[in-house]
């Protein structure tokens, strides 16, 4: 019987044939005459073997929905993109507004990266906007351990089959959100598929936030493709000559906006930042928690100096913060949450 997905799982069959395919009855002598006998035959043989049943027992098993290019739930804004994927596998929900901001970056992340990642991540989720990445190590974990920290919502794009994940060390926090492959089971990861996830990650955004990234970084081409979709692309400024921060630093140069903290974020988005509640802090824990606010990130005796405190003082006082929710640690660096 004449099948979509068995067309979408026949090789050689690209987004833009499956399109001018599914104008058809999708009978194999349809397919001959539109795409060639060779295609045909091998749509032939799909359908022979039930490799879309096949294909649906398995992401049933998985816990995944198929959507299907030809299927009312495809999200509209994949279907503009020059190469559209012919079949999402879905486990969880997809975005349900466009207020989603795409976080990328280094998987090397330096100890600043993380933190900042990991606060600004937070507090867009508890904000109401979703955070969508590439659920690679670095900046991508932050962005979503931050975004579930915040109880808000995140979607990760992989790079391979969803039953191939990579990295495997995130399988446990993918386990926690929504995650969305466009590659059949089975698929491995490898370089060549990486640039074809972060083009979702970008369609899917209404904007892409580069937070640390290298000359030569993916993050770069998840950026190219959001400004190409007229997307607004942002970045956090790094030191510069730090190689991890040549090319975010060179996309502010290009005309990135940037920006600081979650306030430039949710106004770079048209967003109105909530109202945060007093902090009812007052003497030494209101003064270090100022600072620490000033620093973002600092060594105890860095904040002892800025302070007037002993080193001593200001570390009980940097435990007190943590215990309220105010700081966390990191390799002895303290940063404000």
């Amino acid at each position: 019987m004449p099948s979509p997905l068995a067309l979408a799982l026949t090789p050689h069959i690209g987004p833009r044939r499956l399109q001018q395919a599914l104008s058809t009855d999708l009978s194999v002598e349809a397919i001959a005459q539109l795409l060639g006998a060779e295609i045909a035959a091998a749509y032939a043989r799909t359908l022979k073997e039930d490799l879309a049943e096949q294909e649906r027992e398995q992401a049933a098993r998985l816990g995944l929905r198929l959507i299907g290019l030809w299927e009312p739930e495809y999200p509209e804004v994949l279907q503009h993109l020059d190469s559209p994927p012919p079949v999402l596998y879905l486990r969880g929900e997809l975005p349900h507004t466009q207020h989603n901001i795409g976080i990328v970056g280094t998987r090397k992340a330096s100890p600043w990266a993380t933190a900042w990642t990991h606060k600004v991540a937070r507090e867009l989720a508890e904000a109401g906007i979703g955070i969508i990445s590439g659920l690679a190590l670095g900046i991508d974990s932050a962005s979503h351990k931050g975004a579930l920290e915040g109880g808000g919502y995140t979607l990760g794009i992989l790079g391979s089959a969803m039953d191939r994940f990579y990295p495997p060390q995130n399988r446990a926090l993918a386990e926690q959100m929504n995650v969305l492959s466009e590659f059949p089971l089975g698929t491995p990861p490898q370089a060549g598929l990486f640039p074809r996830r972060n083009r979702i990650v970008a369609a899917l955004s209404r904007a892409v936030l580069v937070v640390e990234a290298g000359e030569k970084s993916g993050s770069l081409i998840t950026a190219k493709f959001a400004a190409e979709l007229g997307r607004d692309v942002l970045a956090v400024p790094g030191r510069p000559g730090d190689a991890f921060s040549l090319g975010s630093n060179r996309l502010i140069q290009d005309g990135a906006g940037l920006v600081m903290n979650t306030e430039d974020v949710l106004g770079a988005l048209g967003v109105l930042a909530p109202r945060k509640q007093s902090l009812q802090l007052e003497g030494p824990e209101a003064h270090v928690y100022r600072t620490l606010l000033e620093l973002s990130e600092a060594l105890p005796d860095d904040i002892a100096q800025s302070t007037g405190l002993s080193t001593s003082e200001t570390l009980s006082v940097l435990m007190l913060l943590e215990l309220k929710g105010l700081a966390r640690s990191s390799a002895g660096r303290y940063s404000p949450l």
